[in-house]
């Protein structure tokens, strides 16, 4: 069993000057700027030292599992501004991509599904897809789904983030004349809800086991069951809300048409804390935004484009006692004046 000074495999560690080392390569290779001489000096590095291409294959794999997505974290790198904030910078990206010693986290492999699902939208991206049978799905930004129609129902996982949907009669059952349709399901990792001729949206809250679903029905009802056998379904009509989890599902109030603002790329808040809203409005944003426990509970009221989120956070300083701290673009707190 490898112990915490070791790999998985058992292996040594990769040293961290060897990690910083190979991040920086990273940042480097993806620059605008990056020449043939560039490329002549990066192969030279690996060829050095056989940590020095254990530590480059470590990153070959990881780049591989995100199907050549570029990081952020390197993206971050490539735009600071000062020494300082770039080697800030790679050492971040370094954490990431040899988190827990050298290892890659990839157990289950869950956090890589989004980058196979059949359909996914990136950060500040909404989506809109017409499935085979005319139901309608919109993504909302950071959200993937798998689509899986069989001879004996449709079925829609929600790998990650939120969708709202608006199921269609089954065509196929039309056209064999069968006089049952087949059930229009959402399946999450809390549990299933079967559509029953209705609008509705779902969200992946806290994502894993340990997470919860929320649903919110604006026509039709749903049922909605959790992965647990013994637990009871519970039918939501319309204006009602649900919370999912693996054992349960309960009734959480009134659904507001506020909650479909972002279909229109709108977050819509009243009295909300600041720090529940800059939750929301960092689904939006690359990096990181955080909320300074100082000014957590100042509340937010209004109407925001999630398009311009660099915009939004100057409304913010403009209507509240805030100030907003860039570290980097992509490292922001907002802090109490």
């Amino acid at each position: 069993m490898p112990t915490a000074s070791t790999e998985p495999d058992g292996s040594q560690p990769i040293a961290e000057a060897v990690r910083l080392q190979a991040a920086a390569w990273l940042v480097e290779l993806q620059g605008d700027e990056a020449s043939a001489a560039t490329v002549k000096r990066w192969q030279a590095w690996r060829q050095a030292h056989p940590e020095h291409e254990r530590a480059w294959q470590h990153i070959e794999a990881f780049r591989a599992r995100l199907q050549g997505v570029p990081s952020p974290l390197a993206h971050a790198a490539l735009v600071a501004t000062t020494p300082s904030r770039r080697r800030q910078a790679i050492k971040s990206l370094a954490v990431a991509l040899f988190a827990a010693g050298g290892a890659w986290t990839l157990a289950d492999h869950e956090p890589w599904r989004p980058w196979t699902a059949d359909a996914r939208s990136g950060t500040g991206e909404r989506l809109e897809r017409t499935l085979p049978d005319g139901t309608r799905v919109t993504l909302n930004t950071g959200t993937a789904i798998d689509v899986r129609f069989t001879a004996g129902e449709r079925t829609l996982h929600l790998v990650r983030g939120e969708i709202l949907v608006e199921t269609a009669h089954d065509l196929l059952a039309s056209d064999a004349g069968s006089p049952s349709p087949r059930p229009f399901v959402v399946q999450t990792r809390q549990g299933r809800i079967r559509a029953l001729g209705t609008r509705f949206t779902v969200r992946d809250l806290a994502g894993g086991a340990d997470g919860h679903s929320r649903i919110a029905v604006f026509e039709g009802a749903v049922e909605v069951r959790p992965a647990h056998a013994a637990a009871q379904p519970l039918v939501l009509q319309a204006g009602q809300q649900g919370q999912l989890t693996h054992d349960a599902v309960t009734d959480a109030g009134q659904a507001s048409e506020d909650e479909l603002a972002w279909t229109q790329g709108m977050i819509v808040a009243q009295d909300m804390p600041l720090t529940d809203f800059l939750a929301e409005l960092a689904r939006h944003r690359f990096g990181h935004l955080a909320c300074d426990p100082a000014a957590a509970d100042l509340k937010v009221t209004g109407t925001y484009p999630t398009a311009d989120t660099d915009r939004v956070l100057d409304m913010l300083a403009t209507t509240l006692p805030v100030e907003v701290a860039f570290v980097t673009r992509y490292w922001v707190t907002v802090r109490r004046r």
